[in-house]
């Protein structure tokens, strides 16, 4: 008990110095107004209890082709006003069906929200998340958002389960896929830009939606990368590493925020009232509503704190959890914990009125139909523009990983060898957490290649499956895998590939993970490339013709052999609906790649987790092989394969040095730190110049270094531009020893450069 009070209090003392601005970036829309408060309290002075409770209440409505499967029983509930919300269920039709029946049906009239998993698009899929960070075009971001929002608002939803902001550190983790990566500063502001995007300014236009930030909190830290594991961190880590970005999100004006599955210091966030009462709602002024995730208030029971489902009820409202995500926990047991007092009303009214106060913004009691206008959807889903728009951000989200003796770009006319399982696949490429999106209208790299004006001749051969492992196809296939397995031998598809590949100039070998091994229940204790696609690659070398790979994959990969033997290697991730032309885009140099890694790549699997801001040791390593008693692997260095920032052009840079404004500055000063970069190559390129900062001692450990800001700079060769960053205390400060959060007097290094690892150096001290 002494130790939860300690960390409740310490806690409770250091959240309020999160981005003292918040306040001014907020969207109006998310702010309560007399007027609407005057009418909740009215609407509910007329509900009955089990009205309010059923608005907690938050349903999954199959779906087919032709609009929602409605069992009897759901249909009952819904115009028995026991459902709050619906989700999975979308279409105009669709979703005017339900309302229709909430509004004409119910006593009360109160309309639904309807909820979606729009993760990276929704009609237009654009890159996974991961690969969407990697474009370090918060602007770019935004616009994938923005877009998203359009076409799920047309299509009947008002509601979307993202952004998860979740920090991942550990590549084994299927869901590193659906976040910004490792870095806590740029997972913020890409929380902030997904936020804006989604939600706009005014949440009452017909073509915003509301936000959902996820999952709140620590998800990505689930030891072992095993999915819906607990996690298990210090205080400092879980304040400076983890909690920002959901913090950022709510400064953004985030509307909603979704619990998660797991434990923090020993409680599941969905019934941790601490987590949501205490430090989302009191010290950050979160005033909106939170959602479980799908069960786990049911699987409050299964983690053991909970013995049985009616505790369970109780223990979600008194943490402050307002809906219930498929469970029907609370529509099950509230009645009765309030008619056996062990919860009062106010606490179900305070639930019911954020629910009710969402849909208020949402302008559903002006307009229940608003987002089911079948005329809107028709000349707004996956649009020209919008397909366009798709190409253009995931041909950012690329990254050249290698090219050596210039390798790529192709060049036109060129005898192409095109293999691998991925090769001509059309429903990976629009990755895990898709959506709506219909992966036939995705464009396969062998569709890109042809489509383009290289005027290549391709000869084609699969050379392998993904996997050829029964057991893990079964696994695949059994929740839409969509795995296709060839029943040749690997033998024979290889030596098929093999003979593309002599009659060829150059070998392009698509490879890597089909979409159902990354996401939600994806973890992978090996993350090497799976099936014989190694064996494939190894004798497509073995030919001597130029290999390039093009990877397709929702986290990091150990590529060792890959890295040594390939002449280049190009990371496409998972990147929607224009995939295949985007690819095409870069490996014909139509556009030259800027894209660079947001999550560091591992040698081995051994390393992980492996990040760039991890702190120093009292044994550092400084590369000797023979020196024993020092923090480091027999059997494989220290270094990752591929650093985080990392990502090569076609062309190339160059950095001067690092100039600051001052060589000591007071708390209240801000450094100008400024650095000339120059390309030195022969075509026109963008680079993301970054900034990183090293505090040399503290009271606290800290890390070799950390991002404070980056710029994307486009120049012509030759071309040189100086590029100038502000330091401000904020950058500076981290928790102290006592716990506190602020600056310390010290030395600090600024690095400049293309990645974490390589950089220009200048030093400064704050007095």
């Amino acid at each position: 008990m002494l130790k939860t009070i300690r960390y409740v209090t310490i806690c409770l003392m250091v959240v309020f110095s999160f981005a003292v601005e918040a306040q001014e970036r907020k969207i109006t829309s998310t702010m309560n107004t007399p007027d609407m408060d005057k009418f909740i309290t009215n609407l509910m002075s007329k509900m009955t209890l089990e009205e309010k409770i059923g608005q907690l209440n938050l349903v999954s409505v199959g779906f087919d082709v032709t609009g929602p499967i409605v069992s009897e029983n759901v249909e009952e509930k819904i115009k028995k006003g026991l459902v709050g919300g619906v989700f999975n269920t979308f279409t105009p039709v669709a979703v005017r069906k339900l309302q229709e029946m909430a509004v004409q049906n119910t006593r009360l009239k109160i309309p639904l929200l309807f909820g979606y998993d729009v993760i990276h698009g929704h009609r237009t899929i654009f890159p996974i998340p991961l690969g969407l960070s990697a474009s370090w075009d918060l602007a770019t971001i935004e616009k994938s958002a923005r877009i998203a929002a359009d076409e799920a608002s047309a299509d009947g939803l008002n509601w979307v389960f993202s952004p998860m902001v979740d920090i991942a550190r550990d590549p084994r983790w299927g869901r590193i896929a659906e976040g910004a990566g490792e870095d806590t500063w740029y997972g913020s502001r890409v929380a902030e830009a997904m936020v804006r995007g989604y939600q706009g300014g005014d949440l009452a236009l017909n073509n915003t939606v509301m936000a959902c930030v996820k999952h709140f909190a620590l998800y990505g830290g689930a030891l072992a990368g095993r999915d819906y594991n607990p996690v298990d961190m210090s205080e400092r880590s879980m304040l400076q590493d983890y909690l920002p970005p959901y913090r950022a999100a709510v400064d953004a004006g985030v509307a909603t925020v979704m619990t998660s599955f797991n434990d923090i210091n020993g409680i599941p966030a969905a019934a941790n009232s601490w987590l949501i009462n205490d430090l989302l709602r009191k010290q950050w002024g979160f005033r909106g509503m939170v959602v479980s995730d799908y069960t786990s208030l049911t699987e409050l029971v299964a983690h053991g704190v909970s013995a049985n489902e009616y505790e369970a009820a109780a223990d979600a409202l008194k943490a402050g959890n307002d809906m219930d995500m498929v469970g029907e926990v609370y529509l099950n047991n509230l009645g009765k914990l309030t008619q056996d007092k062990k919860i009062v009303v106010t606490q179900i009214d305070a639930a019911c009125r954020r629910i009710l106060e969402a849909k208020y913004k949402l302008g559903l009691f002006d307009d229940p139909y608003r987002y089911a206008d079948e005329q809107r959807a028709k000349q707004t889903l996956m649009k020209n523009e919008y397909r366009e728009a798709a190409r253009d951000v995931a041909r950012k989200s690329i990254v050249l990983l290698k090219n050596n003796n210039n390798a790529l770009p192709l060049k036109p006319g060129a005898s192409v060898a095109l293999v691998g399982p991925l090769a001509r696949s059309q429903r990976d490429m629009i990755g895990n957490w898709s959506g709506a999106g219909d992966w036939q209208q995705a464009v396969s790299v062998d569709q890109g290649l042809k489509n383009s004006q290289g005027h290549l001749q391709i000869n084609y051969a699969k050379g392998a499956n993904i996997t050829d492992d029964p057991v893990l196809i079964q696994r695949l296939n059994t929740h839409g895998g969509n795995l296709e397995i060839d029943q040749r031998s690997s033998e024979a598809m290889i030596s098929e590939a093999v003979e593309a590949a002599k009659k060829s100039d150059v070998v392009i070998a698509v490879v890597g993970e089909s979409q159902g091994m990354t996401g939600e229940a994806s973890s992978r204790a090996d993350i090497s490339l799976p099936g014989k696609q190694l064996d494939l690659l190894k004798a497509l070398k073995n030919t001597g013709k130029p290999l390039v790979i093009v990877l397709m994959n929702g986290r990091p990969l150990t590529l060792p052999w890959e890295q040594a033997n390939a002449d280049a290697i190009v990371e496409t991730w998972f990147l929607g609906t224009e995939a295949g032309n985007a690819i095409a885009d870069v490996l014909l140099g139509t556009y030259n790649p800027s894209g660079k890694l947001t999550a560091t790549f591992p040698q081995h699997v051994g390393q992980v987790p492996l990040f760039y801001n991890h702190k120093t040791t009292g044994r550092p390593y400084g590369g000797e092989m023979l020196d024993k008693y020092k923090s480091r692997y027999l059997d494989v260095s220290n270094d990752p394969l591929y650093p985080f920032g990392h990502g090569l052009s076609y062309t190339t840079f160059s950095y001067g040095d690092v100039k600051l404004s001052k060589n000591e500055i007071t708390t209240q000063d801000k450094l100008t730190v400024t650095c000339q970069v120059k390309n030195t190559g022969t075509r026109a390129g963008e680079e993301v110049v970054q900034l990183y900062v090293q505090d040399v001692v503290g009271s606290v450990t800290r890390p070799v270094k950390e991002l404070k800001g980056f710029q994307k700079i486009m120049l012509q060769p030759g071309e040189s531009k100086e590029v100038t960053f502000t330091l401000t205390q904020q950058d500076l400060s981290f928790y102290r020893r006592d716990m506190t959060f602020g600056t310390e007097p010290g030395k600090f290094n600024v690095f400049i450069g293309g990645n974490s690892k390589d950089g220009q150096r200048a030093s400064f001290e704050l007095k």
